[in-house]
């Protein structure tokens, strides 16, 4: 993995800017399911569909608790910088880019692959307290520390 330099504000926006729009567009699917269940008739006929749609809506809601979650927590994570591993900092193994953050999971940014994860992950909890050019093994993939963000 070619060494690059990551302003790490610029990924914190990324991630939030990601969590933001997910909110968005749960939000505009969940009122165009509240308003599709209010425009169900209200006969026998038609009760399976509405709760079928009363299922996606529990599903969607949900889905946005934990969306408002991650917000909140984003709120916690600091730019500072730490020569040991912690939460907010970006971590750079051999292997991949982790940003101890909440768990968005992978996404893209400067066309290279991260990996949004909680601190509370497995993965992120072996990191913690590490420093450059210690390593560590999980699910028998071995890696190295290069880089701490």
């Amino acid at each position: 993995m070619q060494k690059t330099t990551y302003n790490k504000t610029s990924l914190r926006n990324f991630v939030n800017d990601t969590i933001n729009g997910k909110i968005k567009t749960l939000d505009f699917y969940l009122n165009f399911s509240l308003e599709a269940s209010r425009d169900i008739k209200k006969t026998s006929k038609y009760d399976s569909i509405r709760e079928e749609i009363q299922e996606e809506i529990y599903h969607l809601d949900k889905q946005m608790v934990s969306l408002k979650t991650m917000q909140k927590q984003m709120k916690k994570v600091l730019n500072s910088a730490s020569d040991v591993v912690k939460l907010g900092s970006l971590v750079i193994t051999n292997k991949a880019r982790f940003y101890i953050s909440v768990s968005l999971g992978e996404f893209f940014f400067e066309n290279d692959r991260f990996y949004a994860i909680s601190p509370e992950s497995p993965m992120a909890q072996i990191m913690t307290g590490k420093k450059v050019g210690d390593d560590f093994t999980l699910n028998n993939i071995h890696q190295e520390i290069v880089e701490i963000i």
